[in-house]
């Protein structure tokens, strides 16, 4: 018996995560909005829609890709260990970072990242 699952069922976690409204470097993975906007946050820097896009993974699967953000003002120092996606209540989704030691006053570059969905196997 085969197995699959449409796009647009793949493509419904990641349309939630891209109602985000901010992203936020952390140096502790937060597991609520206030951890990731006010305890744990390094950096912050507000995105809308355009800073979200879905396609096709390039083998298998879809992938939500967040846009790069430039010059991000660095509000408190600390090591950057993860990336916070959150809208007005919730933390949407939490990646590991490339480990940074950042310097309030400071900015920051957010690379492009992306998350990945997987065809069913």
């Amino acid at each position: 018996m085969g197995k699959a699952i449409p796009d647009a069922v793949l493509d419904a976690s990641m349309d939630a995560i891209a109602l985000g409204t901010s992203v936020s470097v952390c140096d502790t993975e937060p597991t609520t909005r206030a951890q990731a906007v006010t305890d744990y946050m390094l950096a912050t820097v507000t995105v809308d829609s355009g800073d979200f896009s879905i396609a096709n993974h390039a083998t298998n699967g879809r992938e939500l890709t967040v846009a790069a953000q430039s010059s991000v003002s660095v509000s408190n120092t600390g090591t950057a260990a993860h990336v916070a996606i959150t809208d007005a209540s919730n933390v949407l989704a939490v990646f590991t970072c490339t480990s940074l030691a950042l310097t309030s006053g400071e900015q920051v570059n957010v690379p492009a990242f992306t998350m990945q969905v997987e065809d069913p196997a």
